[in-house]
């Protein structure tokens, strides 16, 4: 009965006109093109219509961005639909984060879905993806000291010291621009995560600045240069190849498999699995680096490193991140 509660508002949420989907765009860009249509949206209905569509899209930050909605009045019940539809049906997004979406969206929907709900409540809870930026503030990051090479090489007096003046750092050139995390500076400081991970997933939506001098950045992974992302149109540093590759190889595979990017200035979003020294990646949608090892850039002769934070570059050029959600595969430290 449950299952088919949910297979019926999937097949309600699928008449929407809004996700026509192209045979040959994935999912994940359906989803940022209607984010770009929400961004448009002028009057309920289209808003209503536009969230309907999220639900077709399957995805974990579709599922996220329908959430925003659960305290608007007019949106909440068709943004609860969304969530529940997503959610339920997508037993590798469990999680506190997602839980708190359901239990949010439960006095929206119907007694069959909220039973449903309580059910899942029920099940031992996992940590599941993480939201690691609140769109408000800093909260959770840290200013980068040195390498991982470095820092464990440091006494705990002088590592605390050097992380003091990093952090300064780190506010003076990161900051948080309208419900975005935003590079500002003019260096090369990435700002990192306070918590250190092994094996990870992770979401992240990321955009360059088409007015920044030679647009660059990139994704650190467990400290370690880099998952790549950059402006296509660089043919003199060989950007063609496009974003996503694991730049910094020599013996591994460096380049993505093929060329994914959306237009310079507009939204890109990757999902990275990382397990062990193996890294996969998808931009927007489309796989780019299958299973590839990372290779340790600090030193080349030592394994990458198994637990290390995760860190965002930004390459001397303005760039935003958003929709940062990290979750552990397996135990960790934290």
């Amino acid at each position: 009965m449950k299952e088919r509660i949910f297979t019926i508002v999937v097949m309600c949420l699928a008449a929407t006109t809004l996700f026509s989907q192209n045979v040959n765009e994935s999912k994940a860009q359906s989803l940022l093109n209607l984010r770009n249509q929400m961004e448009q949206a002028s009057d309920v209905k289209q808003k209503k219509e536009i969230i309907k569509a999220y639900a077709q899209t399957g995805e974990f930050l579709a599922m996220t961005e329908a959430a925003r909605y659960l305290d608007d009045v007019e949106l909440a019940k068709t943004a609860a639909q969304t969530v529940v539809a997503i959610a339920m049906n997508h037993p590798e997004y469990d999680g506190y984060n997602t839980r708190q979406m359901l239990a949010k969206a439960a006095p929206y929907v119907g007694k069959g879905d909220r039973k449903a709900i309580m059910e899942r409540m029920a099940k031992t809870p996992v940590e599941g993806f993480v939201s690691h930026f609140n769109g408000k503030d800093l909260t959770g990051w840290k200013g980068l000291v040195e390498n991982p090479i470095a820092r464990e090489k440091m006494t705990p007096v002088e590592l605390a010291a050097k992380q003091v003046e990093a952090d300064q750092r780190m506010r003076e050139d990161w900051v948080v621009e309208n419900g975005l995390l935003a590079y500002v500076g003019h260096g090369y400081d990435n700002i990192c995560t306070q918590e250190l991970y092994g094996d990870f997933e992770m979401y992240v939506d990321w955009k360059l600045d088409p007015k920044g001098a030679e647009p660059d950045a990139g994704i650190y992974l467990r400290g370690t240069p880099q998952v790549q992302i950059w402006d296509i149109a660089r043919v003199n540093v060989g950007a063609q190849v496009g974003s996503g590759g694991l730049y910094n190889n020599q013996k591994n595979k460096a380049i993505p498999l093929c060329v994914a990017d959306n237009k310079l200035g507009e939204w890109n979003s990757f999902f990275i699995r990382m397990k062990g020294d193996r890294v996969t990646v998808y931009l927007n949608g489309i796989l780019v680096v299958d299973d590839v090892v990372l290779e340790n850039y600090w030193d080349r002769s030592r394994p990458i490193f198994p637990v290390e934070q995760i860190e965002l570059q930004a390459h001397g050029s303005k760039v935003y991140y958003r929709d940062i959600y990290i979750k552990r595969l397996g135990a960790c430290c934290k």
